[in-house]
């Protein structure tokens, strides 16, 4: 595996599990430190461990728990290279607008889209400071494209975390810090699968628009991280990062 990280550090917020766990493991492999920040203990021990690196437990909803995530990481390792702000929760009782309580709908925001903004407002002095950095923020497909399927608060997060990252990366792309928007198609994740075992019908009427035919890894997922935080990367700033079998291009799917 090519060494593009040797030498850097990069926090994971959501990193013991399917996109972050595939993506800290990605980055590690590649040279990176990574460091863990999770709300789960057992788990985000586990993720620090096998990859080497370090875990500190941080609620992304908690602005001094945040602020204490990407410190601790520059007080330990001496910056913080890549910031993946990738934590975020679907639960079953956000569905169509209809239905939705305004409780529901204030959890979504907060861990979706206000962990963004936290994460982003923590990192960036450090980044400054650096004179470079690479910011990924995880926001989804469903923030370019409509769904009778609905997910409201969570479509309405993703969307917000699109519209903050192409800010962003505008507003600090000539002090050279790059910010994009990851924008997943459906991911064979913990979180996917408990949704669509909840319902088949809903998962089967997903599957039929992926034109190639599958949902995709975490690890696939993971490649495109590491590509928009790599140098590869170095004249990418303020996109929307599509990595969907094709969903967001098709009119009608193959047979």
């Amino acid at each position: 595996m090519v060494q593009r990280f040797e030498g850097r550090v990069a926090v994971i917020t959501g990193g013991s599990s399917g996109i972050g766990l595939a993506t800290a493991r990605r980055l590690a492999s590649e040279g990176a430190k990574v460091v863990i920040g999770d709300i789960s203990a057992e788990a985000g021990e586990a993720a620090a461990d096998e990859v080497g690196g370090l875990f500190v437990q941080a609620d992304v909803t908690d602005a001094d728990q945040v602020e204490a995530l990407f410190q601790t990481t520059v007080d330990q390792f001496g910056s913080v290279d890549v910031a993946f702000n990738n934590a975020g929760i679907s639960p079953p009782e956000d569905d169509s607008i209809l239905t939705t309580g305004i409780d529901a709908w204030e959890k979504v925001q907060k861990v979706n889209l206000t962990s963004v903004y936290l994460c982003c407002k923590a990192v960036l002095p450090h980044m400054r400071r650096q004179g470079k950095g690479s910011i990924i923020n995880t926001a989804s497909f469903v923030a370019v494209m409509g769904a009778a399927t609905s997910q409201i608060s969570y479509t309405a997060s993703k969307g917000g975390v699109l519209a903050m990252s192409r800010e962003l990366g505008v507003q600090f792309a000539r002090e050279n810090i790059r910010v994009n928007a990851l924008c997943p198609g459906p991911v064979n994740t913990p979180l996917l699968k408990e949704l669509f075992a909840k319902d088949p019908e809903r998962a089967a009427r997903r599957l039929v628009h992926v034109p190639v035919g599958r949902f995709a890894e975490p690890e696939e997922i993971a490649g495109a991280v590491a590509f928009l935080a790599s140098d590869d990367a170095s004249f990418i700033t303020a996109s929307q990062f599509l990595v969907d079998g094709g969903i967001s291009g098709a009119y009608v799917t193959p047979l």
